[in-house]
């Protein structure tokens, strides 16, 4: 059985995901990395243990439903407990509009950033029942204020999640389950190639960086249990 709070992260292998990661272990939490790229989660476990942080990885598609439930019950054997979600994994693509989008990436689009959300708290939701856990959604700009440049589908999906966290909320608090629609701005990471026109590094210079998501995600975790974040949105001064 671990002491310590147990934070399972999803798309933690790079940007805000890891960002989040590290912070969350530099504030005690052990911190679970999961995502495609079991070379990238590793990569950031061992920075965390390095900073005398702890961190595990497991790699899982979060659009496989027994690959997600197999992932959960081995956090749990070793574990015990969780305490704590955050779902940052995302995906777009150049080709977003109706003129030019294709259904097969419109699918892709939405069933990493919606449908595998659901699926992730799903699975975790017995274990954050018994623990009174927390949820931080990362959603996007786009999924409190429409972004004409966001796309079909991504607007479509990031917006989707404002109702999936307003559902938990609603329904969860009794068991003392927490949520946060978490919508950033602008965030120079490697996500910004998948624009049609993908920024310079003069445009990256005056976005949000990943530690200020991480700071974000931070906030929220460390709330009082007698305080939810509903929705927070964070952007740059630059945005527009």
């Amino acid at each position: 059985m671990n002491d310590a709070r147990v934070l399972w992260i999803t798309g933690g292998g790079s940007g805000m995901g890891a960002a989040s990661a590290r912070a969350a272990a530099r504030d005690g939490w052990t911190v679970v990395l999961s995502g495609r790229r079991a070379d990238r989660l590793a990569e950031v476990a061992t920075e965390i243990r390095a900073e005398g942080g702890t961190a595990d990885v497991l790699p899982l598609d979060a659009n496989d439903p027994e690959d997600v439930t197999a992932a959960r019950d081995t956090l749990l054997a070793q574990y015990g407990r969780l305490d704590g979600l955050v779902l940052a994994a995302g995906l777009n693509s150049p080709q977003r509009r109706w003129d030019d989008q294709s259904l097969s990436d419109f699918r892709a689009i939405v069933d990493t950033n919606l449908t595998a959300v659901v699926t992730v708290v799903d699975a975790a939701l017995p274990a954050l029942r018994e623990s009174g856990g927390i949820v931080v959604v990362v959603s996007s700009y786009a999924g409190w204020s429409f972004q004409p440049g966001a796309g079909v589908a991504y607007s479509a999906s990031k917006t989707a999640l404002g109702s999936v966290v307003r559902t938990l909320n609603q329904q969860e608090a009794g068991h003392g389950v927490r949520a946060t629609h978490l919508c950033p701005g602008d965030v120079a990471t490697d996500f910004l190639d998948q624009r049609p026109s993908v920024p310079d590094s003069a445009a990256r210079a005056v976005m949000l960086q990943p530690e200020d998501i991480a700071r974000s995600v931070s906030f929220v975790l460390e709330a009082p249990s007698h305080m939810r974040v509903d929705e927070l949105v964070v952007s740059p001064v630059s945005q527009r």
